[in-house]
């Protein structure tokens, strides 16, 4: 498959930012403060710094490593695998242009969270390309080892056999239950958070492009909380002037828009769009006074974008070689003096 093209030169961006956020001693603290941080890019790394943030962090942020590994378990399903088995079988590094696979490629992603002594992996959808038992197992082999906490969402692949009946949300319910429930570690498939050194991880899934009213609630009681707030999920946030597949919240999607609905063998997306549970969603998480930002997945190529003042960073596909470098790190008392 031909690589789609990657920021071949540095990309270096410095934000300074202010938000309010409460009083980080305690959740139930109702004092507000103001938290003040700044983002550097530069290709795949990016750094946060904040006065909220005590302890350094590190992050390996992946997305869309588009595993298509099977066995024998998979040959009654393969009328509903064989174009994605075949979709990512051989890709172009995002970097150095050499031939590479999504499991070489995920293996380097790996390597490179143990050498830098990650405190977490985020695997934020569509790792495998279809719900193949033998490539679930060998993600779950592979994280067992390396000894790094992960947390696990799903994209609209994972779930997905091509021209299975049903809608979107009963094949996710299905698929989860039968095949990926192991890589959520016992925690709700659909939302959960994970804490880290004072900064509070959440993640949602969006891989029907929709939000949930339990989702909505989960997210709107975790801005309750005061604590920093960083949001992964697999389809990108709308932002004014993305396209369609930045679909959470974007006011065009619908069936007007879903020009894959054929070639994936899905169900059409709705005529009437977004339900108001899923638009309300996208006002909530760039209303956040402590969210510090977005990471996504899904459109196989690095983006950021800033929607009041809040960042939404999406990775380059790891089929192709690519994930996210981040570090969150205290704000050092001579840089906030020359910043803010």
């Amino acid at each position: 498959m031909k690589r789609r093209s990657f920021v071949q030169k540095a990309t270096a961006a410095s934000l300074g930012l202010g938000l309010t956020t409460q009083s980080l001693n305690s959740e139930a603290s109702v004092r507000k403060k103001t938290m003040q941080f700044t983002a550097t890019v530069e290709e795949n790394r990016l750094q946060f710094f904040s006065e909220a943030i005590s302890e350094p962090i590190k992050i390996v942020h992946i997305a869309d490593t588009h595993l298509f590994r099977d066995d024998e378990r998979g040959l009654p399903y393969q009328e509903y695998s064989n174009r994605m088995s075949k979709a990512y079988n051989q890709t172009t590094h995002f970097q150095t242009g050499a031939s590479i696979n999504p499991e070489i490629a995920f293996e380097q992603a790996l390597v490179h969270a143990e050498e830098s002594e990650a405190d977490l992996i985020t695997l934020i959808g569509d790792i495998f390309s279809f719900p193949s038992e033998a490539a679930i197992e060998w993600v779950l082999s592979r994280m067992e080892k390396i000894n790094i906490p992960y947390v696990y969402t799903a994209g609209n692949h994972d779930w997905h056999y091509e021209g299975m009946e049903g809608t979107l949300e009963d094949l996710r319910d299905t698929w989860i239950e039968k095949r990926l429930l192991p890589m959520y570690q016992g925690n709700n498939p659909l939302m959960y958070a994970y804490d880290v050194k004072g900064v509070r991880f959440l993640i949602v899934d969006n891989s029907t492009y929709q939000i949930n009213d339990d989702q909505l609630a989960f997210f709107k009681k975790q801005v309750a909380t005061g604590l920093p707030l960083v949001l992964m999920v697999h389809i990108p946030m709308y932002a004014p002037g993305k396209p369609v597949s930045f679909g959470c919240g974007n006011p065009d999607w619908g069936a007007a828009s879903d020009g894959n609905y054929k070639i994936e063998r899905r169900m059409r997306w709705p005529e009437s769009g977004h339900t108001p549970t899923t638009i309300n969603f996208h006002k909530e998480v760039f209303s956040a006074p402590n969210l510090i930002g977005v990471f996504a997945g899904h459109i196989h190529r690095f983006s950021m974008e800033m929607i009041k003042g809040k960042p939404q960073i999406v990775t380059d596909d790891n089929a192709s070689g690519g994930y996210l470098d981040i570090d969150f790190l205290p704000m050092e008392t001579k840089d906030k003096e020359l910043i803010f």
